[in-house]
């Protein structure tokens, strides 16, 4: 089984917010994407470095209610009033070649898995039917793409690179015991504090921790 970094989400409370807040952090301004219209959410999207990519995620204000819970929690008031505050690090996604068998085997429910589209290209996606991020984002949501490029490959290169997500928790040894379970502990940096996630990127201005 091939499990390794897809994307990583930064919630933003608009994306003018979030390209505003990210453009003095990163000397980048992220592009915008496209729209999810299952969830009436849209995004900004840019490479991160090996076949990984950067999202700013926000609930798209000229959508209709989507007629189900958002994905990533974004329709939770704690973290509607977190988002209005500044943009934060949300959660990551793991792309995978064999979702069934990542769900099949979790030790924790990841949720149920959505099959998404947007123009030619489809992906399956675990989301919990509630919208919560399963321990508040430190586990992570798992992707698998249909066939063909990886979506990074169509998205600019502005410089930007990720080196490390960074997960905080007061029981860091049950935490990889998860991680571990689910095939990812390899992939992310874990350490001992109050439960937190954060990405650390190279950019043109130097190191930055988005948190």
């Amino acid at each position: 089984m091939k499990n390794v970094i897809d994307h990583f989400v930064i919630g933003a409370d608009s994306l003018e917010q979030g390209e505003e807040a990210l453009q003095k952090l990163l000397g980048v301004t992220v592009p915008r994407g496209g729209k999810h219209d299952a969830m009436s959410t849209h995004n900004c999207v840019m490479q991160s470095g090996n076949r990984t990519f950067l999202e700013i995620l926000s609930i798209d204000p000229d959508a209709p209610a989507p007629g189900r819970v958002r994905w990533f929690s974004m329709d939770e008031a704690e973290t509607q009033q977190r988002l209005a505050e500044r943009p934060r690090a949300l959660c990551w996604v793991v792309g995978t070649d064999d979702l069934d068998a990542v769900v099949a085997a979790s030790p924790v429910d990841l949720g149920e898995v959505l099959e998404l589209s947007r123009g030619g290209r489809t992906w399956r996606l675990t989301v919990p039917r509630d919208g919560h991020l399963p321990e508040g984002g430190l586990l992570p949501a798992f992707i698998e793409w249909s066939p063909g490029p990886h979506p990074s490959e169509g998205q600019q290169d502005l410089g930007v690179r990720l080196t490390s997500i960074v997960l905080t928790h007061p029981q860091p040894e049950r935490l990889t015991e998860t991680l571990a379970a689910l095939g990812v502990d390899h992939l992310a940096r874990v350490q001992t504090g109050d439960p937190a996630i954060a990405f650390e990127l190279d950019s043109p201005r130097g190191p930055v921790v988005i948190d």
